[in-house]
């Protein structure tokens, strides 16, 4: 089956590089990408900037005289690369500041990283869009939605006939993301930054005598209903599920089993009855209990990330053979046959690139082994990991992309497995015995890191050449705005992550966060325990024994669904991060979930046309409810970071709160 022609045809060769594209791009990569950090690191989850930096790319280019939809598609491309490249950063670097490797957030460190990982993210890309994107003909969700959002702006404009040429689908998508925006900021303002919004409510009771826990807790986030929206609702259920497996089934089955340990672990003397416990003994007991149960879902996550690699064998080698015999063509026929609109960048290019990658590959493992006696030695197997893994798992990843998009493309769990099979490879080389045992985590964490970015990268980056195919974008200058959009994030990723740790505090609470809140970079924590634990620095394997089974069970359950051609399916990473997180964090996101469902199930009897047009219109909102709350948090963290702290939470705060979330409930679904 033929895909149809591109929206502009290859004859016609609109401006795509333009400066007002360009800067406006960059600037959009940097806002969107310190947005992401911030809701990376709360919930775990990320979601595509492509939507929202469509529909403001949109509404900023018609302020000028000209402008056009693939200077548009290239505003969304470099937007959405930065994105993609903090998430990749987010989900590893601040390991190294949990297991003291590191005291704060090393600039240059950091931004070397970020942009070789993305570079070559960008680079793996290339040799497979042929593949996956024409041959293959996969969906790519999201790229496919970017792509009816441009669609609205129309081909070209003029400023001249704005009478004539002015859309009001246009207009009113951007005058709806500045709305949602405006309504998620001033909640995160009267939140954090007043302290007259609760950011959560909680409660640990102990029930019948002491011989039942239950704790819960509720995030009011406006931009977690909108992940929720995002993501659906088939994944903010399995999401629930695994924090009601964590907390409300985990919780008391483990106060029930291990009451003796986890006594111990609260400072509580041994044989003392439950009636002579105070509230703050019964909170910190149920704290130890979900903290212990959170290794279920590294368990879970080490046998989903396996699986996924498993399940993706097949149409990844023959998608890679695909993608080489395309090159072959191409390469004989010479670029004078090859139209506009399938001018990817030269595969020598590529090559080069990778090849030019191992001399800083090499000196950024080579300084994390600094002081070990064969670090040259480490450091060169280590580049060749790098490039081995880089590659596949930044394949397994656009392949992922291109069946269920990329918000929901388990890029943690190809993450996962690099670092368990780095730290075995390297606990072999090195032993774990004095420096090396210090050293060897970290280089595990740096070679995470880079996959992790180029994974990241590579499934974003197929998204929007999927969407530039639409369009009739040419895929040379899109990925070169892709690069554009990994260097600028990767200038600012430490700085945000600084910014964060000093206002909040990732993986734990900041000095001047008198809230007791943080955030839990739930995938960070999970590499540092990972990457120890293979080292030798111990980890409790019982509750990740029972992770292993209940991902079995998953898998078969998921097995099952598939069979049947159902709908609804079970992927084990987005219960595994379920298990990860608090609680709390997974209902709003099911909440948004709810609303998603509902609102599809409402539109069915429109056309496809205005269904299309309201699915656009809502994700734009949601997207917008994701980036007020998230810019608003790290404008927040600056004033806690180098101000004042954080502001004392309300005593009414919590009704004041419910009352507002409830509000921004109502909003999203009135707006769908």
């Amino acid at each position: 089956m033929s895909l149809p022609p591109p929206l502009v045809p290859a004859h016609r060769d609109l401006p795509e590089i333009t400066i007002k594209a360009l800067v406006l791009g960059i600037v959009l990569a940097m806002l969107l990408g310190a947005a992401n950090a911030y809701i990376g690191l709360l919930v775990g989850l990320t979601v595509s900037a492509s939507i929202p930096a469509a529909a403001a790319s949109m509404g900023l280019l018609r302020l000028f005289k000209r402008s056009n939809i693939l200077e548009n598609n290239m505003v969304q491309t470099a937007a959405s690369a930065g994105e993609s490249l903090v998430a990749g950063m987010i989900f590893t670097v601040p390991a190294l500041i949990l297991m003291q490797a590191w005291d704060t957030y090393q600039y240059w460190p950091c931004v070397t990283i970020a942009i070789i990982g993305g570079i070559l993210g960008v680079a793996f890309t290339v040799p497979l869009r042929r593949a996956l994107i024409i041959e293959a003909q996969l969906k790519f969700p999201e790229g496919v939605v970017t792509a009816e959002v441009l669609k609205t702006g129309g081909v070209e404009t003029d400023k001249s006939q704005a009478a004539t040429n002015t859309n009001p689908a246009r207009e009113k998508d951007f005058k709806n993301l500045l709305q949602a925006a405006g309504i998620s900021g001033l909640f995160k303002l009267f939140e954090s930054g007043f302290g007259l919004l609760a950011g959560s409510v909680a409660t640990t009771k102990a029930l019948f005598a002491g011989s039942f826990l239950f704790t819960g807790s509720f995030a009011l986030s406006p931009a977690l209903v909108g992940v929720g929206y995002v993501v659906g609702l088939n994944i903010a259920l399995l999401i629930f599920l695994g924090g009601a497996i964590g907390t409300l089934i985990g919780v008391p089955l483990n106060w029930w089993l291990n009451s003796n340990e986890l006594m111990a672990l609260s400072g509580i003397a041994a044989h003392t009855p439950t009636s002579e416990f105070s509230q703050t003994d019964w909170n910190n007991i149920a704290s130890q209990a979900w903290s212990q149960n959170r290794r279920i879902g590294v368990g879970a996550m080490l046998v989903g990330g396996i699986w996924s690699l498993i399940a993706l064998a097949k149409p990844l080698i023959a998608g890679v053979k695909s993608s080489i015999a395309a090159y072959k063509t191409a390469s004989s026929a010479g670029n004078n046959g090859v139209l506009r609109t399938e001018h990817d960048t030269p595969i020598h290019y590529v090559l080069w690139v990778a090849l030019a990658a191992t001399i800083p590959l090499f000196l950024v493992f080579y300084n994390a082994l600094a002081g070990y006696n064969s670090a040259a030695l480490i450091a060169a197997v280590m580049t060749i990991l790098m490039l081995f893994f880089g590659f596949i798992f930044s394949s397994v990843a656009g392949y992922m992309a291109g069946l269920i998009g990329n918000s929901n493309n388990p890029v943690s769990g190809v993450t996962i497995a690099t670092v368990v099979v780095s730290a075995f490879i390297l606990l072999q080389l090195m032993g774990n015995q004095g420096i090396a045992g210090q050293l060897g985590p970290i280089a595990v964490i740096y070679l995470a890191a880079l996959v992790c970015t180029g994974a990241a990268i590579a499934g974003d980056n197929l998204q929007d050449l999927k969407c530039g195919h639409i369009v009739g974008a040419t895929p040379w200058r899109q990925q070169l705005f892709q690069v554009i959009g990994v260097a600028s994030a990767a200038l600012i990723i430490p700085l945000i992550l600084q910014i964060l740790d000093a206002g909040y505090g990732i993986g734990r609470p900041a000095e001047n966060n008198p809230t007791g809140s943080y955030l839990s970079a739930p995938q960070a924590s999970l590499m540092k325990d990972l990457a120890s634990s293979m080292f030798g620095a111990g980890l409790q394997w019982t509750f990740i024994y029972i992770g292993f089974a209940l991902a079995v069970v998953l898998i078969v359950l998921d097995e099952i669904q598939r069979r049947r051609g159902s709908n609804f399916r079970i992927p084990v990473l987005a219960v595994a991060v379920g298990i990860y997180l608090p609680l709390g964090l997974s209902i709003p996101i099911f909440i948004g979930g709810l609303i998603a469902h509902r609102l599809k199930n409402k539109n069915k009897l429109l056309d496809k046309s205005t269904q299309q047009q309201r699915e656009n219109s809502s994700l734009i909102v949601a997207s917008g409810l994701i980036t007020g709350e998230a810019l608003m948090g790290v404008a927040i963290a600056i004033v806690a970071a180098f101000i004042m702290p954080l502001a004392h939470t309300a005593s009414f705060a919590w009704a004041t709160g419910l009352l507002a979330l409830a509000g921004v409930v109502y909003y999203q679904a009135r707006k769908g």
